[in-house]
């Protein structure tokens, strides 16, 4: 029988913050319009200006690395879905005080992007949108554009740092705030809650297994189920919902080359493009729906958990991909339905940076009792070698999870000297890369920031990695018991604001598996973030100011290596001008049946359409023809490729499969691309197919 989570936690609900004084040094009142206010107040209902907001994300489609997996033969070959961030801005109109939500189809938010994007809103905005109350988060797909991070240990697998991705992502996280800031309206807030048991099964239940048996119950099925939705009105329309579910962006495995948005993507574009009909080219979307991460550092939905043979529920990557998908958007609706009024009001945020590559802890935050401290960053064998639950291949075939390999081992990892008292934190890791210490600079980020967001009766305790659901639970309670809030209102917001690998407990962190060795800063990381969190929190509620602690590094300075080779001028296909059909489609179709049409393209990379599409697959309409799918729908494929011994022309194939009752008719595709010449001038230029009958 399944135990409920919800009903086993019923217990902790209205904690109390535990007597004592708090353990932040006393300071000025906190630098926000809601200094001085209670820290919570009643709902008014109507005490909100609300506004929901979307914009394009999408890199580098063809011919550069691909993130997520860091693998050096991921490398993107076109499209099947657009990357997408949707933002949605609260105000309390009592204070004026106001947060920022933003949550990007991108596989991590780097601190250089993260970086980069608070400069630009501060240019835009002034000093309305900052650090504290901007919270962005990624979806942690793992077919995003890599390249995009300017940290070296997060761009070397996709060749370098790729200028053109990088700014496709933070114009899209900028451009999608200030869409919402140009929405905020009077609105009102509810919350739903549910569970969801079919969409995650935790691939590293061998370092679950170590964790105290008081954990453990909390998760009986080794899943963090809990599903989270909040429900954004105008007035008496609603205009869009957060869903927050814990499952990794790994449906798609590292055998796809096409940039797409995984399970989460597939949840939004259900409920935003088929329940609500938002057309991405039409205008403003008149509904945003986000389905955003919490702690799924160890969750996976791949739910036959077999090394080496990523699967489930089926043995097909789109399948899964879908059904994992449409299992998050059925849950996340059915909690929309039934959402309630918030039982709190009003909104709070406060951020600090903390270096995790030094920090002392106080033996009230370890599982012995005993004092320890971080160390700057070190990855572990067991990282270089992935996971091997999500993965199909891997770079380094001598490593495995929970590695002792001897000759690894004797060679004493793959790294220069390293200190003993840092091999002392790390241990028993197999160090094999000192990122923390590494020439020119560190390749990851050792100062990193925290956060604690509420809205209304949810609060947010926002990190910069991916935790796993008994490191989330741990930092959970710290941050409720020093809130005076039930457990279950307080989650855990993974992949924010930065990206530092993940967050293991001490106890799961022994057996080594992959989350331990991409632990970065050693065996109680766990511990140095509980003691922040709760040091933050604690100072949230007693309204005092702990400054923004030591300051991130600059990423924009220093060497930006990019190792991919320059992309020639255009040619076209011998024999061909741009926009010729190469392979036309057949006579006629039906339903489930593949259309495929081949051009004679440009690289995709000329031009990302941002906002637009490199296709449309259209109808005849009377005497015109009209646009029914793009490059954005599910159902279609972008495919790029370079024909045989000719290295400057481009073959765009674009793929329609047929969607069950699609309408009779004909049909035909265009195709839009843009050549560029010696000196750089792009040309824009069409190809359209023959028509073809769908009857």
């Amino acid at each position: 029988m399944t135990v409920s989570r919800r009903s086993m936690l019923a217990g902790a609900a209205g904690v109390t913050l535990a007597a004592g004084a708090v353990t932040a040094a006393a300071g000025a009142a906190l630098a926000s319009p809601a200094a001085g206010q209670p820290l919570r107040r009643d709902a008014d209902g109507q005490g909100y200006l609300v506004g929901c907001g979307m914009a394009d994300a999408t890199g580098a489609p063809a011919g550069q690395g691909m993130m997520g997996y860091s693998e050096l033969d991921q490398v993107a070959t076109g499209l099947l879905m657009r990357t997408w961030v949707r933002a949605y801005i609260i105000v309390d109109r009592a204070t004026g005080d106001r947060v920022v939500f933003a949550s990007a189809d991108i596989a991590c938010l780097f601190q250089s992007v993260h970086l980069a994007v608070m400069q630009q809103l501060a240019q835009r905005f002034g000093d309305l949108y900052t650090e504290r109350n901007v919270n962005i988060n990624a979806t942690h797909n793992h077919n995003s554009c890599g390249g995009t991070a300017r940290e070296y240990a997060y761009s070397l697998a996709a060749y370098g740092f790729q200028q053109n991705s990088h700014d496709a992502e933070v114009n899209g996280i900028v451009n999608a705030i200030a869409a919402a800031h140009d929405r905020l309206a009077p609105g009102t807030l509810l919350v739903g809650t549910g569970e969801l048991h079919d969409a995650s099964a935790n691939r590293s239940k061998v370092a679950f297994d170590l964790n105290p048996p008081e954990d453990k119950a909390e998760f009986p099925e080794a899943i963090d189920p809990m599903l989270t939705v909040l429900r954004l009105r105008q007035g008496g329309r609603d205009i869009g919902a957060i869903t927050w579910f814990a499952t990794h962006g790994t449906s798609l495995t590292d055998r796809n080359t096409l940039i797409s948005a995984d399970n989460k993507g597939y949840a939004s574009y259900r409920w935003e493009h088929d329940e609500n009909g938002v057309r991405y080219q039409d205008g403003p979307p008149g509904f945003v729906a986000a389905f955003a991460q919490t702690n799924a550092g160890d969750m996976t939905p791949n739910l036959n958990v077999i090394p080496w043979h990523p699967s489930g529920p089926t043995e097909d990557d789109r399948a899964n991909c879908a059904i994992i998908g449409e299992r998050q958007f059925q849950a996340a609706r059915a909690a929309y339905d039934s959402a309630r009024p918030m039982r709190s009001g009003g909104v709070d945020s406060v951020l600090r940076y903390v270096n995790m590559a030094d920090t002392a802890i106080d033996g009230d935050y370890t599982p012995d009792g005993k004092p320890a401290r971080t160390s700057p960053a070190m990855m572990g064998a067991s990282a270089a070698a992935t996971s091997s639950e999500d993965n199909w291949n891997t770079q380094l075939p001598f490593l495995q999870e929970g590695d002792t390999n001897p000759l690894v081992a004797a060679l004493g990892g793959i790294n220069g000297p390293i200190e003993q008292w840092m091999r002392d934190v790390q241990a028993p890791k197999l160090i094999v890369a000192p990122l923390g210490t590494l020439p020119p600079r560190p390749w990851n980020p050792q100062v990193l920031p925290i956060q604690i967001m509420r809205i209304g009766e949810i609060v947010l305790a926002s990190g910069p990695a991916e935790y796993t659901i008994v490191s989330g639970l741990r930092i959970r309670r710290l941050v409720a018991r020093a809130l005076g809030v039930n457990v279950e209102n307080v989650l855990l917001q993974g992949y924010s604001n930065g990206y530092s690998g993940y967050v293991t407990t001490p106890e799961e962190y022994v057996s080594q598996q992959y989350e331990g060795g991409e632990t970065l800063y050693g065996r109680w990381t766990l511990s140095a973030y509980m003691q922040e969190f709760d040091r933050l929190a604690r100072a949230l509620a007693a309204r005092t100011d702990l400054g923004r602690g030591p300051a991130p590094l600059d990423w924009t300075s220093g060497l930006q290596p990019d190792f991919l080779p320059a992309v020639p001028p255009d040619v076209p296909a011998a024999g061909h001008a741009f926009g010729d059909v190469v392979t036309p489609p057949g006579a006629s179709y039906g339903s489930g049946q593949t259309v495929a049409v081949e051009f004679a393209g440009a690289h995709p990379n000329n031009d990302f359409h941002t906002g637009g599409t490199y296709f449309e697959v259209q109808q005849a309409a009377g005497g015109d023809w009209k646009r029914l799918y793009d490059d954005n729908d599910w159902c279609t494929e972008l495919h790029w490729s370079r024909p045989d011994g000719q290295p400057a022309a481009s073959i765009v194939r674009i793929q329609w499969t047929v969607p069950d009752g699609a309408a009779a008719g004909r049909y035909r595709i265009q195709y839009t691309g843009d050549s560029r010449d010696a000196g750089g001038t792009l040309t824009r230029f069409t190809g359209t197919s023959g028509e073809f009958t769908i009857g």
